[in-house]
């Protein structure tokens, strides 16, 4: 075998030279220069060239904020229009961008929670799905909330009720109604001694407030068993949405569970599951005086065993909802369809670096999750208009996916005809995404 060299600039990811155009086109580059103000004057670099270099690691295959030094820096230069820094200035705007971490003791057990909110960053999160069209004012959304406990070592990291430490941050995002996908519209930062439940009333109030100013309004709200709490419900409602909350089973419920006629259980099929499911037209849920409605589903248990109050083998699960005009099979296939916004915390993990935070504390991780929550974001926006033009790509794809089959095609810059012109070394026809 024999092997020579050659001193051309080509760079394996030419795919990139097209991200940010689209970058740049879509006007996130100027919604976040302009949303987020001037850096010093003795700093070189914007914030959107902070945000393209970062967004760029992940993009190019990267998965910590370092590999910009030790693997991509040569390759990113090879990018017209490209301002290539270091991992030390992308760790430097992040930290820029951290606001201060606010203390709460809670007076019942003392224990001291860690929350991090910043309203800006989380402001800029919602703007630019408006910015891209993902998100339109006047139209109705499903909003998800869920807290996800993320493991790390980092010096503020609090003991989790998984004993690892770590932190559990609350994260809110609405279904694309194209495509069905997850996106982040809100992160709270908490430490991970902070259960769910506690204070969400005040993160979900924050959530609300930050759609309704940016003109995004929420029809449906579904949550789990976390938000299962008398302020969460009425903070629902006061935003006049229909809600669907997982039910916390007590006593009073399972009482009139098993009171529930055997010729009132209804079979269905969501998916490969079957099961039965049966409604609760008035339940008083905290001991209150309004009543709301509770859908039931119930499914064979494989071991048999029967449940206390219903003397069958199955195992219960109670939605709590104001949504009186839903078939119960609607109500339970619609919670159900939650699971997408759960999958959100895998493709921040394994795709936008959550599984490995950058920093030491809580409050400049907390800007590190709400900056990769934008880049996941955008490239939503970016695998669904690029798969509408080329029949290779499908908007179903995951990050990696879209980094073998559009990122990783070897290409160089030429000069002909006076114009720089963009050579590909492939058969594919990437000409149409110009159009």
């Amino acid at each position: 075998m024999k092997i020579t060299n050659s001193s051309e600039k080509i760079t394996p990811f030419g795919g990139f030279n097209f991200v940010i155009e689209s970058f740049k086109n879509s006007g996130l580059s100027m919604l976040i220069d302009n949303h987020l103000g001037s850096r010093v004057k003795t700093v070189g670099f914007s914030y959107s060239d902070i945000f393209i270099n970062h967004l760029a690691v992940y993009l190019n295959g990267g998965d910590c904020t370092e590999d910009i030094n030790d693997h991509l820096r040569g390759h990113l230069q090879n990018v017209r229009g490209m301002r290539v820094c270091s991992a030390d200035t992308i760790l430097r705007g992040i930290k820029e961008l951290a606001t201060d971490t606010l203390f709460m003791e809670n007076p019942d057990s003392g224990v001291k929670h860690g929350f991090n909110l910043n309203p800006k960053l989380n402001n800029l999160l919602v703007k630019g799905l408006i910015q891209t069209e993902q998100l339109k004012t006047g139209i109705f959304y499903d909003l998800d909330y869920d807290n996800q406990v993320q493991p790390t070592e980092k010096y503020d990291a609090e003991k989790t009720y998984k004993k690892t430490n770590g932190y559990q941050p609350g994260i809110a995002s609405i279904s694309n109604p194209d495509t069905g996908q997850a996106m982040p519209v809100y992160i709270e930062g908490r430490n991970g001694n902070s259960q769910a439940k506690y204070l969400q009333e005040e993160t979900l109030e924050r959530v609300f407030s930050n759609l309704g100013d940016n003109g995004i309004k929420v029809g449906r709200f579904r949550a789990d068993s976390a938000s299962y709490q008398k302020k969460v419900v009425e903070l629902v409602e006061r935003q006049g949405s229909l809600l669907y909350i997982r039910a916390k089973r007590c006593a009073k419920m399972d009482g009139m569970i098993g009171s529930i006629a055997k010729g009132d259980w209804k079979k269905i099929r969501l998916g490969i599951q079957e099961m039965e499911v049966a409604d609760i037209q008035e339940y008083f849920p905290f001991g209150g005086e309004k009543p709301y409605r509770l859908v039931i589903s119930r499914i064979k248990r494989k071991d048999s065993q029967t449940d206390i109050f219903s003397g069958e083998a199955y195992t219960y699960r109670g939605i709590l909802t104001n949504d009186r005009e839903s078939s119960n099979s609607e109500v339970v296939a619609f919670y159900n369809a939650r699971g997408q916004s759960e999958c959100l915390f895998d493709v921040m993990n394994n795709d936008f670096g959550w599984a490995k935070m950058p920093c030491s504390f809580l409050s400049e991780n907390t800007a590190f999750m709400i900056m990769t929550a934008i880049y996941a974001n955008f490239y939503s926006y970016l695998i669904a208009e690029y798969s509408k033009k080329l029949s290779w790509l499908k908007p179903c794809y995951r990050l990696k996916k879209f980094i073998f089959r559009f990122i990783t095609v070897s290409a160089k810059w030429i000069r002909t005809g006076r114009k720089h012109v963009l050579k590909l070394f492939t058969q594919k026809d990437y000409s149409p995404i110009l159009t």
